[in-house]
């Protein structure tokens, strides 16, 4: 089981690295970033993630989803 983990995270990984390296960064692709950094319990890089995307696509409605995902790690004890 672990191992199967580990290649899905390495191939998710990879197809993300791609994906950004060649169509830049799109709020989209941030959101699933953080979302997914937040499934790897890295609660700080999520925030950055979700903040840069609030700061360079404002008037996305991915800023919107940010913005609400944001809110709820603030409440989060530790956070």
């Amino acid at each position: 089981m672990p191992l199967t983990k580990s290649i899905n995270c390495t191939a998710f990984a990879l197809c993300l690295f791609f994906g950004i390296a060649g169509c830049g960064e799109s709020p989209k692709q941030l959101f699933e970033t953080a979302q997914f950094e937040e499934l790897q319990n890295n609660q700080s890089h999520a925030r950055e993630l979700y903040e840069r995307i609030i700061q360079t696509h404002p008037d996305s409605d991915f800023a919107k989803k940010a913005a609400l995902r944001l809110a709820e790690l603030k409440k989060k004890p530790g956070q």
